[in-house]
């Protein structure tokens, strides 16, 4: 796949800026937790960049081969905590809204494990990967691990 567009050559502030916010919001609940939300939305959104980028930073601090395979199928697997099934049900909650599904099993779910604080982090989460997803999706974009990882280590700095 050849990109279309590079969106950090075309608004690099911008997409310094977003990048930061993407790191930060990352960084405000557990690591495990965050990277199964991130690959979970980008499942949903075919974002195949997304899907390779997150299941290696996600083997990367200590997720299991399992748990990764497993991740479409969280309802029926047994692997995943009350906390993270509310998580994931938040997310596809999120980015399935077209869908018109109802919402309030999902929420209700969110407020038996999250506190109001996590609850804001964890929406803002998903945003950002749904965000990431449509850019990645939209311009046709491939980055492999280590060199999103320089562009991290370049915007933290």
């Amino acid at each position: 796949m050849t990109a279309k567009l590079d969106p950090f050559t075309a608004a690099p502030a911008l997409m310094k800026k977003w990048m930061s916010v993407s790191i930060d919001v990352a960084a405000s609940l557990e690591p495990s937790l965050i990277e199964l939300v991130k690959i979970r939305a980008s499942q949903i959104n075919g974002c195949a960049n997304c899907i390779n980028m997150h299941t290696a930073e996600a083997r990367a601090k200590g997720e299991t081969e399992q748990r990764i395979y497993l991740l479409s199928a969280w309802r029926e697997a047994p692997c995943y905590s009350d906390r993270e099934r509310a998580a994931l049900g938040w997310t596809e909650a999120l980015t399935r809204l077209s869908e018109g599904h109802a919402r309030e099993s999902a929420y209700e779910a969110l407020w038996a494990n999250f506190t109001a604080e996590e609850q804001v982090k964890l929406t803002l989460m998903i945003n950002v990967i749904n965000g990431w997803n449509r850019l990645a999706v939209g311009f046709g974009l491939w980055v492999e691990p280590a060199a999103a990882k320089a562009v991290q280590a370049e915007v933290a700095a």
